[in-house]
Formats: C-alpha cells, sequence, structure tokens
C-alpha cells in the first residue's frame, strides 16, 4: 500500500451519503475524497479527488506520521490523445435545441467546480475532481472524422453544436488546435454550427467565424457566470476574466459575428443578484439576445461543489443548498427534461421573471435565431470519385 494512502472497498464509501449540514458534508469529504494540501491545487478548483462511481475500490488519504503528503507534487495538467471512431454526438433531448454535437477535448482545464460534465470522467476510469481538470483528452483526429461523417450519402445537415460538454477553447487549444481545424472544415462545406465558451481565445478565428456568419452560419455564446472577479477567480480559476468575457461579446459582435450571453449558471445566494446586471453589461458590449441555466448538481458534482462552498463560502453553504433544494423537489438535483435546466417552485419562477423582465428592459431577445443549412456542400474524400452532375 502506498504510504498515506488507504484503499477501501466502494461499498464502504457508499454508506456515507451526503447531508444537509457542514458537519454532515465535512464527514463525507473526509471519507469519500483525497484532500489535497494547499499548495497541489493551487489554480485549481477542486481541492478533493474522488474515485470514479464505478470503480469496484477507492484509495483516500490518511496522515501515517511521515509527512508523506507534503512531498507530493502539484497537479500538472496533462494530455492524452483519444482517437475515437465517429465525433459527431446525438442526442434527442427535448429541452435542448439541438441534436447533434462535437467535442474536440475530453475533460476541462478552465476547472469550473460547477461543470455538469465531470462525471464524464469517471467513464475512463479517473476522478470528477481534479483529475477532470488535469488529466484531460485531445482529439487530434476530429477535423478528419468529420470531414468523413459529413460526406457520408445520408448525412442530414442541421446545426452543429460546440462547447455542449466541455469548452472547446480552454487554455490547451493553444497547442491543440482541433477547434480551429474543426471551424475550417465547417466553413470548406459551409455548415452551421453555435458555439459555447466562456473563453477570449474564440477572438482567434475572428476571421472564420465572420466569414461564417457573413452567410448566417455560425453563432457565438459567451458564458457570464459573475461580474465579481474574485469570486470567478475561486470558481472558474482557468477561465476568462468577467471583464474579458464582457470584452470577448464586444469584439465578436463587432465582427458581425451574433453573440449572445449565457448567465450559466445561476447560483442562489451566490451568483442570482447579479442577473440584471450581467444583462445590462452584454448588452452593452453588443449581446443580441440571452440565456441561462440553473446550477446543475449530477452524481459527483454534488460533493465537489459542497466541498468548494464549504472552503470559500462556508457562511453561505445552508442557504445555497436549501435554496436549490427548493427547486429540485427537496434533493440536490433532479435530471427531468423540461425542468433540469429552471428547476421548479417559487423561487425558480421568481429567477425566471427577472430574468424575462431584465432580458426586454434592456432589449435582449430570449430566442436565438436560426442558422441557416441549405448551403451546405458536402465535403469531397481523397479517392472519391467526382460527380459528372
Amino acid at each position: 500500500m502506498t504510504q498515506g494512502m488507504e484503499v477501501v472497498q466502494a461499498s464502504d464509501q457508499q454508506a456515507f451519503a451526503p447531508g444537509g449540514t457542514p458537519d454532515h458534508a465535512n464527514a463525507l469529504i473526509e471519507r469519500s475524497g483525497i484532500r489535497a494540501g494547499g499548495h497541489r491545487i493551487r489554480g485549481r478548483a477542486s481541492a478533493i479527488n474522488p474515485t470514479g462511481r464505478f470503480e469496484t475500490t477507492s484509495r483516500h488519504m490518511f496522515n501515517d506520521g511521515w509527512q508523506t503528503l507534503d512531498e507530493l507534487p502539484p497537479f500538472k495538467t496533462e494530455v492524452t490523445v483519444e482517437n475515437p471512431r465517429t465525433i459527431i454526438a446525438t442526442n434527442d433531448s427535448p429541452d435542448i435545441p439541438f441534436d447533434r454535437s462535437v467535442n474536440p477535448y475530453r475533460g476541462c482545464e478552465h476547472g469550473c467546480v460547477y461543470c455538469f460534465a465531470r462525471p464524464t470522467h469517471s467513464y475512463m476510469g479517473l476522478s470528477a475532481g481534479v483529475d477532470f481538470e488535469s488529466q484531460l483528452f485531445a482529439k487530434p483526429s476530429a477535423p478528419k472524422l468529420l470531414r468523413k461523417q459529413l460526406a457520408a450519402s445520408d448525412y442530414q445537415v442541421k446545426s452543429l453544436a460546440m462547447g455542449t460538454n466541455t469548452d472547446p477553447y480552454q487554455p490547451i487549444e493553444k497547442q491543440w488546435r482541433v477547434t480551429r481545424e474543426i471551424l475550417e472544415v465547417l466553413e470548406e462545406t459551409n455548415h452551421p454550427v453555435g458555439i459555447v465558451t466562456k473563453s477570449a481565445l474564440v477572438t482567434r478565428d475572428i476571421d472564420i467565424l465572420s466569414r461564417m456568419a457573413a452567410k448566417g452560419l455560425a453563432r457565438v455564446a459567451i458564458s457570464v457566470t459573475s461580474l465579481d472577479r474574485k469570486l470567478s477567480r475561486a470558481m472558474e480559476p482557468r477561465a476568462a476574466t468577467p471583464g474579458l468575457r464582457l470584452d470577448t461579446i464586444r469584439q465578436l459582435s463587432e465582427a458581425g459575428i451574433p453573440t449572445s450571453v449565457m448567465v450559466a449558471p445561476v447560483i442562489p445566494a451566490l451568483t442570482d443578484h447579479e442577473m440584471e446586471r450581467i444583462l445590462d453589461a452584454a448588452k452593452a458590449n453588443g449581446a443580441e439576445d440571452a440565456g441561462y441555466i440553473l446550477l446543475r448538481l449530477p452524481h459527483e458534482v454534488s460533493d465537489l461543489f459542497k466541498e468548494w462552498l464549504l472552503r470559500h463560502y462556508p457562511d453561505r453553504y445552508t442557504h445555497v443548498l436549501s435554496l436549490m433544494r427548493s427547486m429540485r423537489g427537496g434533493k440536490d438535483y433532479q435530471a427531468q427534461w423540461g425542468t433540469r435546466m429552471r428547476g421548479t417552485g417559487p423561487y425558480a419562477w421568481q429567477l425566471n421573471r427577472r430574468f424575462d423582465m431584465a432580458s426586454r428592459k434592456v432589449g435582449l431577445r430570449t430566442m436565438r435565431m436560426s442558422l441557416r443549412t441549405d448551403l451546405f456542400t458536402p465535403p469531397v474524400l481523397a479517392g472519391t470519385q467526382l460527380s459528372l452532375f
């Protein structure tokens, strides 16, 4: 056994169900997560690295008296190449406006503690905690795979979404440029695309996006969670600052690219009071329409968010969770279609009314215009015989 670590059966871990008080949450964290020292998690939102929910055993840090935990190095971002067989993911969810998406990366270095995509790392045998922020997967074959799928004789064109799971413009995109190459394929084929990001790196691709937007083929949504730099730094440690995101909206809008603002996620008793200010600031910088999504805490995200809340805002812990559960049927999260994005109950209704009123007041549309699909031209693959007609 590694010094300073114990291995237990996963069933033992599951016996500690999350409770509603800080004492219950602390007990869960100590038992179910690998709590890292401050020097190890600098620049990371999560301070624990709980074992993935599909693993048969779990590992837990403990003090063995030999100071072995003090010798561990900081977590470093590591990127592994992933070679999927296909790159377009499809869905039939009735409460989202797209049925297909492309994700150039798995995991996200932005490290947003609330990210609903964190549990997907469990499918790789990794943790939804620090692993999700530091053990990343890049898909450099994505542009080639995309060309192949778009060239299929039975392919039916509809708007393609990017940034719906992990951010396509997270920091490693500067080196890997997978998103850039995907956009080159989409521009070549006149394929519509909608992008959601919280990174200023999207401005690097204004040349492509502006040309596509001129044909009605591209839109970008910038996610703004808070205008408080301190809060944003703690919650989204490697994402762009709030001011830089607003400036990104301005640059995209001035380049003729239809730009939206997503107030997401809205966290009750922590960021919800900023909704009107965010909408007003986004409109002032050129945003055309807006949307919002209530905080979602599926699977491991619930414990990760609770641990973060206890570290940074212990005085608000009970209030935040109480309001969240009032909108989730008394639970940390409910995944039902139609209500998972907005919640239910009086407080959820109030948030919805505030958003509608504030959007109308500043002149932001709440309905996104559709992108064109009639310009699509399937790519010609190498070795394919051209049609005579």
